[in-house]
């Protein structure tokens, strides 16, 4: 029975560990922190405040991988968030938008009824797009160097995929190609409908709307259908956490041990193959095969020796853009907020809050702010109210929020100006909330403030780039993480990739891992994947 030491209890460790031990191997997967989940966490800050400290909702997870490692057997409750998402404005006006197509037609013909019109050609625009592929999400992706007759699978995925495109294929390669912003002036003429859309094109990355490629990023975003309808996205009931311990749960139920507090210092490396890993505390785990959930740069920056690696592989991991704009604030409230619009009584709190910068000119404005080293005079901020829906979360009465908010200046994690940035995203992220929604200041009982150093010294995320490195084109598909090392192995024997640095890329999709336990079953004789379900 081949031996496999997962480092790292993220999301895709954990699913990796849970198709690998379904499949008959001996699984072990260490964790650093206490708790599994790696940024898929639910942690109490707070006495009574129960908090997704990171990665706070889903949306984008495989529901196949749902169903194959029997989430909701193991607890896993999804709380849709119907409307999906409310764009408040300083002149008291409001969008809200949601899966009913009626409401969302009214919402959009307040600003513009060409857009009203227009909305639902581009949303079977892009449905089109996604049916035709999101096969590559569950699939490595394709290679030149075919090792036996299943490497042709991505390439007929591809061709099926462009084949239900037909004549769609050139302005869904633009879509995937071009900046966001181009794509949505000539889809819609008005703002905040623009500039609600374009916050999926640059979430997470150091980039504008305007940034050649963020079509890939708003595209990646709305690929999510885990709650069986697309586009609506979840919180898990429990917070993220619920999630990573039911993943854990499968993992273990498979035959795969799962230990936290056991950081991993090196991959113990003999003849050009890993033969197991060496912890902080010395102890040896040996293995016939290791998979890192940790991100390139970290893998192969900290646990490997430099020798190990060919020159050229690893000054192309060096070179990952793992710049994070991200800051994220998780908060305690002793109320939920009310916010100043005169076109409805009750504003919908179930899902994103759009705040700040909500016009695609802003946007640009914000990004520019923080590529010149400053704060965001105007910040993009999604504020989320996950006890709304879920009452697991906080006291009678009270209430959580998250908030992610962009753009925070790219600075080393030693840099001593931290904490006067961290302090001045909270209050400029404060401010714009108060704007449209007074007094919200006042209702803050307690607050964390998380920006790319914490996220890094925290989470492992190196740079604090929550997907691993940036999800532009050039580092998509069969050139991510690097070109020629895009199907989850390495160029040291038996130690592979599996963390969302990978293909499909970042965000809470679990794809990376099952796709890794596809790969690492091939090379290690499995007789198949076993895929299980509940």
């Amino acid at each position: 029975m081949p031996r496999v030491v997962v480092i790292g209890a993220g999301h895709n460790g954990l699913v990796c560990a849970a198709y690998l031990a379904r499949s008959g191997f001996d699984v072990s997967v260490l964790e650093r922190r206490p708790v599994v989940g790696g940024a898929c966490v639910t942690e109490e800050r707070w006495p009574g405040f129960r908090v997704s400290r990171a990665a706070y909702v889903l949306g984008i997870f495989r529901p196949r991988i749902f169903r194959e490692l029997g989430l909701a057997r193991f607890g896993v409750k999804l709380l849709a968030r119907s409307p999906s998402s409310f764009t408040p404005l300083p002149d008291r006006r409001s969008l809200v938008l949601g899966p009913d197509p009626a409401t969302n037609a009214e919402e959009i013909g307040r600003f513009s009824k060409r857009d009203a019109a227009a909305y639902p050609r581009y949303e079977r625009w892009l449905e089109r797009i996604a049916r035709a592929l999101e096969p590559s999400f569950d699939l490595p992706p394709p290679d030149l160097r075919l090792r036996r007759p299943r490497d042709l699978l991505p390439w007929l995925a591809a061709l099926r995929g462009a084949a239900r495109l037909g004549h769609e294929l050139p302005r869904a390669a633009r879509l995937l190609l071009g900046p966001a912003a181009e794509l949505l002036r000539e889809w819609f003429d008005s703002e905040p409908l623009r500039g609600t859309l374009a916050t999926d094109a640059v979430i997470g990355a150091f980039a504008s709307p305007s940034t050649p490629g963020t079509g890939a990023v708003l595209f990646h975003h709305v690929m999510g259908s885990v709650t069986g309808t697309r586009g609506v996205w979840a919180y898990v009931e429990g917070g993220m956490g619920a999630l990573a311990d039911a993943l854990s749960h499968s993992a273990q139920a498979a035959g795969a041990r799962v230990r936290t507090g056991a950081p991993v210092a090196r991959v113990r490396v003999r003849g050009g193959r890993a033969t197991g890993v060496i912890l902080e505390d010395g102890e040896e785990l040996p293995a016939d095969a290791v998979v890192s959930s940790a991100d390139p740069v970290r893998t192969f920056g900290s646990l490997v020796e430099p020798d190990e690696l060919p020159e050229r592989f690893a000054r192309a991991v060096a070179a990952i853009d793992v710049r994070s704009p991200v800051v994220k604030l998780n908060l305690a409230l002793d109320a939920l907020p009310r916010f100043r619009v005169n076109d409805r009584s009750e504003p919908p709190l179930c899902g994103t809050v759009h705040i700040g910068a909500v016009e695609l000119d802003a946007l640009d404005r914000a990004y520019r702010d923080a590529a010149g080293g400053a704060v965001s005079s105007q910040p993009m901020v999604e504020l989320t109210l996950p006890s709304a829906l879920d009452r697991t979360l906080a006291p009678e009465g009270r209430h959580v929020a998250s908030v992610f908010a962009q753009f925070a200046p790219v600075r080393s994690a030693d840099d001593p100006a931290w904490p006067e940035l961290r302090d001045r995203m909270q209050q400029r992220v404060l401010a714009a909330i108060d704007e449209v929604a007074p007094r919200f200041s006042s209702s803050v009982l307690e607050l964390e403030v998380l920006a790319a150093p914490d996220l890094e010294e925290i989470f492992g995320l190196t740079g604090g780039n929550i997907f691993h490195g940036a999800m532009l084109p050039d580092r998509l598909a069969f050139l991510r993480p690097v070109p020629g090392w895009s199907r989850y192995r390495t160029p040291i024997d038996r130690l592979y990739l599996c963390g969302s640095g990978t293909h499909p890329g970042g965000g809470i999709t679990g794809a990376c891992g099952r796709n890794a336990a596809l790969e690492i079953g091939a090379d290690l004789g499995a007789r198949r994947l076993h895929r299980g379900g509940a």
